[in-house]
């Protein structure tokens, strides 16, 4: 039997729960619906529309009706749901439970990032300074890519048909003959969009040249530079994308720091088929 709606229905009635509830401490002004003794907040739609498609995008009134009549039904379901005691169902306390756990611990790294300061102007400044090839070079490439899942050896037949003067269409029908897995994609990519190691690799090469690679576990991708144009970011206009990068990874490097600790203060074990190879 396919228990997959009620228990959607459970899950998604237990994130509208955190904006439901009696109406008697929700203002009237904050209340975007009531079901029986129940209320739908303003802020359980504004989430629902947070996590949709269109993110925090505007939407017309009646898109953001079509967001209250979903929780509408959602509360309906959810609340049927424990009426015929579907929340005491193994399989179903233990999803609510793993998505209890998952909401607490991410407050409490959403915690930790908050926590942190914002880059300081000098920072951003050595940041631009340090990286021309993200701003003041920065350029866009038309790339013609031809990546290659991991095989021995895989790398260095490449470049032999690379130095051959083989050409992207013939690369891509000896790696079919072979049978080897592969993607080719084309397409107009802005240096930011490109890995930082990569960067000063393709700055170096010109428009049509073709080169492999490596990108670890024995793949590798072949790259021909299509055509460059110069693209560059002032300062001021590089700026807030800077500071939202540097304080990113600050946040990362604390919770991994976090993370660390915690692990330290925790009495782990891994146990059965995990606790092989360590």
């Amino acid at each position: 039997m396919n228990r997959a709606p009620p228990l959607a229905a459970l899950l998604l009635g237990a994130a509208v729960a955190a904006g439901c509830g009696s109406g008697e401490h929700t203002p009237a002004s904050r209340v975007a619906a009531r079901v029986n003794a129940d209320a739908i907040s303003v802020r359980a739609v504004d989430a629902a529309l947070a996590h949709g498609p269109n993110g925090s995008a505007p939407l017309t009134a009646r898109a953001r009706r079509e967001i209250v009549d979903k929780l509408i039904e959602q509360q309906l379901a959810s609340r049927r749901a424990i009426e015929q005691k579907l929340d005491q169902a193994p399989e179903v306390a233990q999803a609510i439970e793993a998505a209890r756990s998952e909401i607490l611990a991410r407050a409490y790294l959403q915690q930790i990032a908050d926590a942190q300061a914002a880059p300081a102007p000098e920072e951003v400044r050595k940041y631009y300074a340090e990286h021309p090839e993200l701003f003041a070079q920065r350029r866009q490439y038309s790339l013609e890519e031809i990546s290659v899942a991991g095989k021995s050896g895989i790398a260095a037949a490449l470049q032999e048909r690379v130095a051959k003067g083989a050409s992207m269409e013939q690369i891509a029908d000896w790696l079919k003959s072979g049978e080897v897995r592969h993607a080719v994609n084309r397409g107009v990519r802005a240096a930011e969009q490109i890995p930082l190691e990569m960067l000063p690799r393709l700055q170096a090469m010109k428009e049509g040249e073709v080169q492999v690679i490596e990108t670890g576990g024995d793949g590798a991708v072949v790259i021909r530079v299509a055509s460059a144009r110069a693209a560059p970011l002032d300062e001021a206009s590089a700026a807030p994308l800077i500071r939202q990068f540097l304080l990113k990874r600050r946040s990362s490097e604390a919770i991994a720091v976090e993370m660390k600790h915690l692990r330290g203060q925790a009495r782990i074990e891994y146990l059965g088929e995990f606790g092989d190879g360590g």
